[in-house]
């Protein structure tokens, strides 16, 4: 490494004076738009809730009622065998405003989330949040077999999104917004403020920070209080007091917990792959999405109708929060009862979603364990009848498996089963559960529920996030050392004399300051045609400066807001960059090459 330049102070050049982005706004005020988003969500979230009931009633009973206790059981409909027609006349209506208004409210929306954000710069379309509210308001009020939470956060994100890009916010806050508006509608959804924010943590947000992580916070803990204040504080599933063993986990309940993460894993596993099947079956039929619809739906509402038939109720409808309520106040007793419905819901909610239903897979993923967890926990209890085992107990805790297994969220999983019981004697075998569950679903298969369809497209996202660790490494341990320092007129076939042009990098300065670059390489250079050019003549200014003491991902933060190609490392940023002071070089080339040693090793 040589120097040819001398060290004389000059003002900085206009590469070097670096703007802050346009619309880039300080923490303060990300907070107070925070705020503005969790308000927003809170509403949306009661508004859906209203609007989901006004359907029901109607469709089931022919009444207009926004009431709706969706953990009891209702009265038979009057329609009797008509009821089949239901679901098959709502999502009827549902395909229509999703292919004339907005195709991505289709499905469970999560995957649309993360697909914005990982490929579309965190765009949400604003129009995506009304055609989704209203369509899986449809969906879910006509019986189709998917959840709340899913449209709810297609329908916080989308507002979140819209929000930031109606004020102009840089990408990266805007995407924090995006999973603001997500986390909050979640939050208040299952009234679980935690569940919301460690939902957008471990599912949405591709960095947390300080910077994203409090306006996440902001934005649930306000979404919760507004549908508090609205709603009331209860939880979202009641577990009857004294109703639940107390007192220290015993070793038989951790193992037969151990058993069913097993279990659950390998129930995930099928939930993810007949999804996808589903999903795919339907898509390839190349039958029109109305008729797709009319056989989708058709299967929903006969097995619906069949559970009426044999056993009072219509189960597999809807969310299925009435029955989950009733198998943890000790209900549905018979493991084979259980373990019937378990497939009943998981065959309703993969041909739902594959028809054309807009809902999410939560809900579902509740039912499905608490049925599943139930049985596992009867069958347990008359093996091992000295010990205690509830079934309530095992129910809860297959939610949280089920769920944690579906969508690889362990920490979402866990603790919103627990917002959402407010039993704290379950967590040691419920984390026990979830982790296993997840270990054995992903030893299957690693895409979890919401990133298999991502891949199925072509578009994955990152399927283990600590990938992005290389963005912490000192510039220093990635630059290049092997530049040159020359001057912005020296010839060009001067300057090939001394280098080698496929490895050396070359910095530019007029005397006293930092000017260019050039990368020899990337220049379709003929000697006989230009032998007369100067450095300056083929250099580029598309660089920034950065100091020696920063990281990767701050350099790399700055050289895609600036749209640059270069960074030239000095040992102090502090005042004037001068050529004496660079230590090195940094392209495309050593970016690729710190992302290549950090995931390989």
């Amino acid at each position: 490494m040589s120097q040819t330049a001398p060290a004389v102070s000059a003002a900085p050049t206009a590469t070097e004076a670096e703007a802050p982005p346009e619309r880039e706004v300080g923490m303060p005020v990300m907070l107070v738009l925070a705020l503005i988003v969790g308000i927003i969500a809170g509403l949306g979230a009661i508004f859906f809730k209203y609007l989901i009931a006004l359907i029901y009633n109607f469709s089931f009973y022919g009444i207009v009622s926004p009431f709706l206790d969706p953990n009891s059981y209702g009265p038979p409909s009057p329609w009797g065998p008509a009821i089949i027609l239901v679901p098959i006349i709502g999502g009827l209506i549902v395909v229509f405003l999703v292919r004339q208004f907005a195709p991505e409210a289709k499905g469970h929306g999560v995957p649309e989330v993360m697909y914005a954000i990982y490929h579309q710069s965190g765009n949400v379309r604003g129009i995506v949040a009304v055609v989704k509210a209203f369509a899986s308001a449809i969906s879910i009020g006509t019986g189709a077999s998917v959840g709340r939470e899913g449209p709810i956060i297609q329908i916080g994100s989308s507002f979140g999104s819209t929000f930031a890009r109606l004020i102009g916010l840089v990408q990266h806050q805007k995407i924090t917004l995006l999973s603001a508006g997500a986390g909050a509608g979640i939050a208040a959804t299952f009234n679980t403020p935690l569940g919301g924010v460690l939902f957008a943590s471990e599912v949405l947000l591709p960095e947390v920070s300080t910077r994203t992580f409090l306006p996440v916070v902001v934005a649930t803990a306000t979404s919760t209080y507004v549908y508090r204040l609205a709603m009331g504080i209860e939880s979202a599933f009641l577990v009857p007091l004294g109703g639940l063993p107390q007192g220290a986990v015993n070793g038989a309940e951790l193992l037969l917990a151990a058993f069913l993460g097993v279990v659950m894993g390998i129930a995930a596993w099928a939930f993810v792959k007949l999804l996808a099947k589903s999903e795919d079956v339907f898509e390839d039929s190349k039958l029109n999405p109305y008729v797709q619809n009319i056989i989708g739906m058709t299967i929903v509402g006969v097995t619906g109708y069949v559970f009426f038939l044999t056993s009072g109720h219509y189960h597999v409808y809807s969310v299925g929060y009435s029955t989950i309520q009733d198998i943890l106040d000790g209900g549905n007793t018979s493991a084979i009862l259980l373990l019937v419905l378990f497939a009943g819901k998981l065959l309703a909610t993969c041909i739902s979603l594959g028809a054309g239903a807009s809902g999410g897979i939560f809900s579902p993923s509740l039912f499905m364990g608490a049925t599943l967890g139930g049985a596992v926990g009867i069958l347990g209890n008359q093996l091992l009848p000295g010990f205690d085992l509830a079934p309530e107990t095992f129910a809860i805790i297959g939610m949280g498996a089920m769920v944690g297994g579906a969508t690889s969220a362990a920490m979402t999983a866990i603790v919103m089963i627990f917002e959402m019981t407010r039993d704290y004697q379950i967590i040691l075998p419920l984390v026990v559960a979830v982790a296993i569950s997840i270990g054995v679903r992903r030893s299957l298969t690693v895409a979890d529920i919401y990133t298999i369809k991502l891949r199925s497209r072509g578009r994955p996202i990152p399927t283990d996030r600590t990938t992005n660790m290389f963005l912490v490494q000192p510039v220093a341990s990635v630059m290049a050392r092997d530049f040159k320092i020359m001057p912005n007129d020296m010839r060009v076939v001067d300057a090939l004399k001394e280098v080698d042009p496929e490895h050396t990098r070359v910095v530019l300065t007029d005397g006293t300051r930092i000017t260019g670059f050039v990368r020899f390489l990337t220049i379709p250079y003929q000697a006989d045609r230009y032998a007369g050019q100067t450095l300056g003549d083929i250099g580029s200014n598309e660089f920034i400066i950065a100091g020696a003491n920063s990281i990767l991902n701050t350099v790399m933060t700055r050289m895609s807001r600036r749209n640059r190609s270069y960074a030239i490392v000095v040992r102090d940023q502090r005042g004037v960059p001068r050529p004496e002071d660079i230590v090195g070089v940094i392209g495309r080339e050593e970016i690729a090459r710190a992302a290549v040693r950090n995931h390989y090793g």
